[in-house]
């Protein structure tokens, strides 16, 4: 196992978002869903953003509309309004970073993937290593962006926890607008890795078997999270070729 990589990050099914079911009442990223996920022993994927007043909460669209009575950007809101928001299925609360850490109160590890557009900003990352310092229970950090994870890298006096990179074979235009070609090139190649240098990988399952994951394991021993699994065959693929799944159950 790589030096910063402790047992914990794949010894049990890490629950994508929780573990939600709309269906049931459950709604993702919500301390409901980290609550049903922590009951059952699993680890705990979520995801945060800033708000308009520099507070972190835990939601993973940029905007409001898939989830919630409102529309428009999830960041030009309060920390204030957003609480105050309503899920369209259900009575819950879109909950701010330092609710869900009380709320998983170190029993299972968390998954915090750090959400990025890509822009140079490294408010949210610092504010999370803030958060994150005092927290006592297993917590990784990782994000799609490998400048937050450098950024992150380079501070590590505050920042002590795994760092990890989220990544995939391919970064379409049509997927990812916010990036050019140059940085397309650049995170499918995993060029990023002298700055990174992570402790471990969130591969896509679908992309499974690639060589970056596969030569991680192989050289530098780094593990190998993959999402999403909901599929029996996604699953023996990750049997496969990564060391632990990012789950939901399938419908």
């Amino acid at each position: 196992m790589a030096p910063n990589a402790p047992d914990w990050l794949i010894r049990r099914p890490i629950a994508h978002r929780g573990l939600h079911d709309e269906a049931r009442g459950v709604i993702e990223n919500t301390l409901e869903a980290a609550e049903a996920a922590a009951a059952q022993g699993f680890a705990i994927e979520c995801d945060v953003q800033l708000s308009a007043d520099g507070q972190v909460f835990v939601f993973h669209d940029s905007t409001l509309d898939r989830l919630t009575v409102a529309s428009g950007l999830a960041k030009d809101k309060t920390a204030a309004e957003l609480t105050r928001i309503a899920f369209r299925t259900v009575r819950s609360a879109i909950p701010t970073f330092t609710e869900f850490l009380a709320a998983v109160a170190a029993r299972v590890p968390i998954i915090c993937e750090i959400k990025s557009e890509f822009d140079g900003d490294m408010r949210l990352a610092e504010r999370v290593a803030t958060l994150v310092a005092d927290y006592r229970g297993p917590l990784a950090i990782k994000s799609f962006d490998p400048k937050i994870i450098a950024h992150l890298r380079a501070s590590a006096a505050s920042c002590l926890c795994p760092l990890g990179v989220v990544a995939e074979a391919e970064y379409s235009p049509a997927d990812w607008p916010m990036l050019d070609a140059e940085q397309r090139r650049l995170l499918a190649n995993f060029l990023h890795y002298p700055e990174t240098q992570p402790d471990f990988l969130s591969f896509c399952v679908d992309d499974l078997p690639h060589p970056t994951p596969f030569l991680l394991r192989a050289i530098k021993s780094t593990p190998v999270m993959t999402w999403t699994v909901r599929t029996d065959e996604q699953r023996r693929k990750a049997a496969l070729w990564a060391d632990q799944i990012i789950f939901e159950r399938a419908a």
